[in-house]
């Protein structure tokens, strides 16, 4: 998400953040090629003037060409503006002043907007609100399905109207079956096209007058660049939307569409889609997106990532044994590595730990055959092995490596990284004066 953007940023700022002093002719050229940057990442040519206005104004301020540090106070000043440009404030949903609150799911055709559909559903459930799911894409049987097989997979209650039949009678009655069964939320997957059409915002009109909805939230597809702000101001004239999800954003959008879409609409992104899987929302929020952008990390966002995909026992059993009693075996080092997995591809987790991206680690390092590797490895030794690492000689060495059907120096490999880490586990229960606590043990990828 923002790769290529953050690493052409990076570059064009590098230069002013190394200067110690800096004239307002180093300043401007700077913003040159800032405004170059912005421009072939498809941002909005308005967005972007303006956007480069206020960094200039500021930027030229005295106080930031008297600081001791002007390049840093620069990048600080353009940190800010980014944030800006995804709107104010860390986004919520509105709730209604009686359950149930309904959120209406609209956008075009190809836009991910029955996935988004339940992703939110799931992440609103795991706030503690009992979400039920309405499908009223009454024009193709397959939408209706699909929303059907995601309701089961995240457990939530689905309202399937009949193909073919009136979508309004269809939410109207989805939201009655809602406040009989008690449900908190309801969110309406509605009918897209290809393109904005009268009979489509007709009938999205009719639905939204009928179930009155909180929220309406558009589900944008970042891989059509600008043309998502004109779809997004299409759907805003017609409805007045509330708010925007931006999905695919981990595919290769340049991150244009999703630094303009508030500036031209006026309404925030909400929530990004980051990935396939049902838990691959994030929440939008500007400061951790505009550190994202500047390759300065998203603490946040991997705690999120975290607490969603860990088994919060095993962690719990985990700490205790680590911290605790002071004990890590190879069987602690499976269970870590496996909890790491669920949490996305390693790649994409190094983006969200500040300073990462500067880091040269081997792409190879994180390739996720690497943990495949290792578990083949781990899981080719006895009991006793994983438990007593100790025991393992020569012999026994070539036949974990035939069993796993990797080389010998790979397993030689594992074992002088588990080591290392164990000295690390020792140490950081002596800092914890063995009180334990949370945490989970870092994975090794250094070769």
């Amino acid at each position: 998400m923002f790769d290529e953007l953050g690493t052409k940023l990076d570059g064009a700022l590098k230069k002013l953040r190394q200067r110690g002093v800096l004239t307002e002719p180093m300043i401007k050229e700077g913003l040159r090629e800032v405004r170059r940057v912005l421009l072939e990442a498809d941002v909005n040519f308005q967005v972007t003037r303006d956007f480069l206005g206020r960094v200039q104004e500021r930027a030229l301020g005295e106080q930031v060409l008297k600081s001791v540090s002007p390049g840093q106070q620069i990048v600080k000043i353009v940190h800010d503006e980014l944030a800006n440009l995804f709107g104010d404030g860390s986004p919520t949903l509105e709730r209604a002043p009686s359950s149930p609150t309904v959120i209406l799911m609209v956008g075009l055709q190809g836009a991910g907007k029955t996935t988004t559909t339940a992703k939110l559903a799931k992440r609103l459930g795991r706030e503690g609100r009992t979400p039920m799911l309405a499908a009223c894409d009454l024009q193709r049987p397959a939408a209706i399905e699909q929303l059907q097989t995601l309701g089961e997979q995240i457990g939530a209650e689905v309202f399937a109207g009949e193909f073919g039949c009136d979508p309004v009678a269809a939410a109207l009655e989805a939201r009655e079956r809602a406040i009989e069964l008690k449900h908190q939320l309801l969110i309406v997957d509605t009918a897209g096209r290809l393109q904005i059409d009268e009979t489509l915002m007709d009938e999205l009109g009719k639905i939204r007058d009928a179930v009155k909805p909180a929220e309406i939230l558009l589900v944008a597809d970042a891989m059509t660049g600008q043309e998502a702000v004109t779809i997004a101001k299409g759907f805003d004239d017609a409805l007045g939307i509330t708010g925007i999800v931006m999905t695919k954003m981990d595919g290769d959008a340049r991150g244009g569409a999703a630094l303009s879409i508030h500036s031209v609409t006026g309404k925030p992104i909400k929530f990004i889609g980051v990935g396939e899987g049902l838990d691959d929302l994030d929440t939008a929020d500007p400061q951790r997106l505009a550190g994202r952008i500047l390759q300065m990390g998203d603490v946040v966002g991997l705690v999120e990532r975290a607490q969603v995909s860990f088994d919060q026992e095993e962690q719990e059993k985990l700490s205790k044994k680590v911290l605790g009693q002071g004990r890590f075996t190879l069987e602690d080092f499976l269970v870590a590595m496996k909890q790491i997995q669920k949490m996305g591809p390693m790649d994409q987790l190094m983006k969200l730990i500040p300073g990462a991206s500067k880091m040269k680690i081997p792409a190879a390092n994180m390739d996720a055959k690497r943990f495949k590797h290792v578990e083949a490895i781990i899981l080719s030794m006895t009991l006793e092995e994983r438990k007593n690492p100790k025991v393992l000689n020569g012999s026994r060495r070539a036949r974990i490596a035939k069993g796993s059907g990797r080389p010998v120096s790979e397993v030689n490999r594992l074992m002088k990284q588990f080591k290392e880490m164990q000295k690390m586990m020792k140490q950081m229960k002596g800092m914890m004066g063995g009180m334990g606590g949370g945490g989970m043990p870092g994975m090794p990828f250094g070769r």
